[in-house]
């Protein structure tokens, strides 16, 4: 499995950049060729299942999520989200994570995905890409408004 970690330190409060990283429709909106839609229930939350849907056209493939663990921030602690992903092509987690650091919020994104007909030997490369891919998607959802 491709394992990468991402980290972002912002101007926002912890509640704020929760808020942002988790409103999972937006992220359609950031990542490239992708449309994120949520599955009936609450919008955010403990077992929430959502679906990204990326690709164009006969290549575009569904990565339903779960939330499987949902602990936002407070006055005490930081927060945690945990996602597993239960799809046909990508399979395995993410995590995001958000704590108070002095006057703003340092954020770490944490994720294992494996590709499934991809050879393992590519997990290096894969695990780059998606470095670079979350990282920018998590720098615009932390600069949108």
């Amino acid at each position: 499995m491709a394992l990468f970690r991402v980290e972002r330190a912002t101007p926002l409060s912890p509640a704020e950049a929760w808020r942002r990283l988790t409103d999972w429709e937006r992220h359609g909106r950031v990542v490239p060729l992708t449309r994120v839609t949520v599955s009936g229930g609450l919008p955010r939350g403990l077992g929430t299942v959502f679906t990204a849907r990326s690709g164009v056209g006969p290549l575009a493939f569904d990565d339903p999520m779960e939330v499987t663990v949902w602990r936002p921030p407070d006055a005490a602690r930081g927060g945690l989200c945990r996602l597993v992903k239960r799809g046909a092509v990508v399979t395995g987690w993410a995590e995001i994570e958000v704590w108070p650091q002095g006057r703003g919020t340092r954020v770490v994104w944490r994720e294992e995905l494996r590709i499934r007909w991809l050879p393992r030997l590519l997990d290096p490369v894969v695990a780059r890409v998606a470095a670079r891919v979350f990282g920018r998607a998590a720098g615009a959802l932390l600069a949108a408004s």
